[in-house]
């Protein structure tokens, strides 16, 4: 295989290089979620907001998220899938910067919402360029570092905040040039964000976007820097073809069947696929992994401790599916990975189903069972990080026919960053409400619905080039 591409002139190099650039966003979309766990307690005494502002001051990203996954979706058909990232990478440097200097809540929030824009955007275009560059043998492999990319700026970004809390004494005291600590810890984005829109100066355009806008030259051009130029020549003429029974630009009213005027069936799946990926309760684990040990009687020094072994299990995980995901394809790995969710989760549930609650309100478990619940909530962890943590974002830049894959990403990311918020938003109420074990079981049924979603709508896409997906 590697020397049939060295004999047709792929440039392997230089795909995995930009592919690498458009993996950056994925670093910053880790970062820009995670440093805000870290300045919470400045934010408090900065702003002197109660607990309902400070709780929507952290959630206010989210909304942010949804609504740039939307717009950098519908966009990137007008103005290419490079052009946004390139905006994202400004929104990021705009928001890292405001995020620091601002002095009240609602300025916080506007440069956060601007961060959200920015990790909403990433979310959903870098693993489309990927796709739209990459030769379909090892797509898979590269795409997927995308969720190596975003585990890695979370760590990151929990490794900064802790270095520079420890350096000034507390989060709260002045670091530098009199700013507080906690100011420090958003600006510490800049020189990643400045990096991301510095290297994307100097990657391609996607080709198919080029051809799909009818710019044939250009896109020749690039196709043959990627592949050389037989198989760029060949390569343009496969994507001619796949445009040619729409010869509009592409646009949101294409995700209807022209002859039924229904929504095409693979936007719903595209939708399943997103939603499903925060049903499971992902973000409960990353956005209250600590007040959740916490609650069942682990100390605050335990529960972050087992926040970094969850992500470096996460990292873990991801490089094995790097390995596997061209090898054994995407469906595999994702209906194995719900039914490994479904059983550790269930665990996760009974655990905490056998607890009792303390004079305090804290809910405590026998040994035995907090072992149970500690093995098992990694355990779930690693499934998600095997499967439908990278393999939904491969899914999606992938699965749609050229037409329309920037409409239905931008579906589809909506869908996704919508779940996400309403995840996190009923947590809080759902612990208060039925408890642990509830929360846990409604999270286990939607791993165990996954299962059946995957094996009947779900189509395997490995191997296949993007001209052959079919809508």
């Amino acid at each position: 295989m590697e020397h049939a591409a060295l004999r047709t002139g792929e440039n392997t190099r230089f795909i995995i290089l930009i592919s690498l650039v458009a993996t950056i966003g994925g670093f910053l979309f880790g970062f820009d979620s995670g440093v805000i766990n870290g300045t919470v307690d400045g934010l408090k005494a900065a702003f002197g907001s109660d607990a309902a502002v400070t709780g929507f001051n952290v959630a206010s990203m989210l909304l942010g998220c949804a609504i740039g996954a939307w717009f950098a979706g519908t966009l990137a058909d007008r103005y290419g899938r490079r052009t946004m990232l390139l905006w994202s990478a400004v929104f990021f440097l705009i928001s890292a910067w405001g995020s620091g200097i601002a002095t009240s809540s609602l300025e916080f929030v506007v440069y956060r919402v601007i961060g959200g824009f920015a990790v909403g955007a990433a979310s959903v275009m870098s693993p489309a360029y990927i796709s739209e560059v990459s030769p379909a043998r090892y797509r898979g492999r590269l795409a997927t570092v995308q969720q190596i990319a975003i585990i890695s700026g979370l760590f990151a970004a929990f490794l900064s905040n802790y270095v520079l809390a420890k350096f000034a004494t507390s989060s709260l005291a002045p670091l530098w040039l009199g700013f507080e600590a906690w100011r420090w810890m958003f600006w510490v984005e800049i020189l990643p964000a400045a990096l991301f829109l510095g290297a994307l100066l100097f990657i391609p355009e996607s080709p198919r976007y080029l051809a799909a806008k009818g710019r044939k030259q250009h896109a020749l051009s690039v196709l043959t820097r990627l592949y050389g130029a037989a198989t760029g020549a060949t390569k343009l003429s496969e994507i001619d073809a796949s445009l040619a029974s729409d010869h509009h630009a592409p646009r949101l009213s294409d995700l209807k069947n022209k002859a039924t005027g229904k929504i095409r069936p693979i936007v719903w799946v595209g939708i399943g696929l997103a939603t499903f990926q925060q049903l499971v309760g992902i973000n409960v684990v990353f956005y209250y992994g600590a007040v959740l040990w916490q609650a069942v009687g682990f100390s605050e020094n335990d529960a972050l401790a087992i926040n970094v072994l969850s992500g470096a299990l996460s990292i873990g995980a991801c490089i094995v599916t790097v390995l596997l995901v061209d090898r054994i394809g995407r469906k595999p790995l994702l209906w194995i990975g719900s039914a490994g969710m479904a059983v550790t989760l269930g665990l996760v549930a009974m655990a905490f189903a056998t607890g009792s609650l303390d004079a305090a309100g804290k809910l405590q478990l026998s040994d035995n069972m907090g072992v149970l619940a500690l093995v098992a909530a990694n355990a779930y962890v690693v499934f998600f990080n095997l499967s439908w943590g990278p393999v939904m974002w491969v899914m999606l830049g992938e699965m749609f026919p050229n037409q329309i894959r920037g409409s239905g990403l931008a579906v589809a990311g909506l869908a996704q960053w919508g779940a996400n918020f309403l995840i996190t938003w009923t947590f809080p109420m759902l612990l208060t409400g039925i408890g642990l074990a509830g929360a846990y079981g409604l999270y286990t049924i939607a791993a165990a619905i996954s299962v059946f979603f995957v094996i009947k709508y779900v189509h395997e896409t490995k191997g296949r080039e993007l001209e052959q997906m079919e809508g």
